[in-house]
């Protein structure tokens, strides 16, 4: 079978290399995946760059996270799962419900995990849901980390979002477009940023209610505000310490910022503004089993289709990477298998 390998020490994409490697069997309690296809997330990216976590992989590593496809064959023990079945990898292979904990697992992708760039994965019966009924295998793709996040930052926590509320997402990537899709199926009005007035126009017809060029308006954080009527309700902050300060100056009374960028790394990060208003910051690293299983239900109640950008061959999986990195892209980047 064909398998994507980052090599042990890698810091750059020319350490990673298509291989031909013997096609796998489940063990007890295990099932075998036939991948169909993969996307991209920003952490993938970091990962074979030598910079996930401070390091190098320390092994050969088979890269993504997120991927979709069919069970062929199941190992002994085997009783929920069937061949046939349409399956995705959960992110933290043993974060089953509840709130972060120091049990979640191994996340795919970086070792010691597996990762879905190949043809068959392995993995434990408790470690996969299955698909959205709706969905294809590349838009079931798109969700176990953006989707995830998306849905941990805006209907879990202390106040899921509703109708009546107003979300701030950043930017135009995966786990933004997500955002902007769950929030206005659960009925709230959304802000939406960006740089290009071109990808603003394409936010618009997705149903954001307001955007906001962060270029010709640097102090967006109050424009956001001021479009919300006070303050934002939630902000989905996948930039990192370049823009907190402008998503606190964002929030409203009461409002919570979900964190989950590390886009940028320098940034006013003081928290006084939200001392003010009472706001809080709550830190969002994907999410659990159950997360990924009320999404699913969820897509399949509201017929949300995530935005597949451009999908390329498993030969051409460097291409993706590039093209996920570019400053073109508008939703997510998908590899077929």
């Amino acid at each position: 079978m064909r398998q994507w390998l980052i090599s042990a020490g890698s810091t750059s994409l020319d350490d990673v290399k298509l291989i031909e490697a013997d096609a796998p069997a489940p063990g007890p309690g295990e099932v075998a995946v036939r991948v169909r296809a993969c996307s991209i997330n920003y952490r993938d990216q970091i990962i074979p760059l030598g910079l996930y976590m401070g390091r190098p992989v320390d092994t050969d590593t088979v890269p993504l996270s997120d991927g979709a496809g069919e069970i062929v064959a199941v190992g002994e023990g085997v009783t929920a799962l069937n061949a046939g079945d349409r399956v995705a990898g959960i992110f933290f292979q043993d974060w089953m419900d509840g709130p972060p904990n120091p049990g979640m697992g191994v996340a795919l992708g970086a070792p010691p995990a597996p990762g879905m760039l190949q043809d068959v994965v392995i993995l434990p019966e408790h470690g996969v849901v299955k698909l959205a009924e709706t969905l294809d295998f590349a838009q079931a793709a798109c969700l176990p980390c953006a989707g995830v996040t998306a849905w941990n930052a805006l209907m879990e926590g202390p106040r899921p979002v509703q109708a009546g509320d107003t979300v701030l997402v950043l930017g135009t990537g995966g786990v933004s477009l997500l955002a902007l899709q769950i929030a206005k199926a659960a009925g709230a009005t959304v802000i939406a940023t960006s740089s290009s007035d071109e990808k603003l126009e394409r936010v618009k017809a997705m149903g954001a209610d307001h955007v906001i060029n962060y270029r010709t308006t640097p102090d967006w954080g109050a424009e956001a505000a001021r479009l919300a009527g006070g303050g934002v309700t939630k902000v989905v902050e996948v930039g990192g310490a370049g823009t907190l300060k402008q998503s606190i100056a964002a929030v409203g009374f009461a409002g919570e910022i979900a964190l989950i960028g590390v886009l940028t790394r320098e940034g006013d990060t003081n928290p006084h503004g939200l001392m003010f208003k009472g706001a809080s910051i709550r830190g969002i690293f994907v999410g659990s089993k159950d997360m990924a299983q009320r999404l699913n239900a969820f897509v399949d109640a509201h017929g949300i289709k995530p935005v597949v950008d451009k999908a390329f061959a498993m030969e051409s999986a460097k291409d993706a990477y590039a093209y996920q990195s570019s400053a073109g892209l508008f939703g997510k980047v998908v590899i077929t298998l």
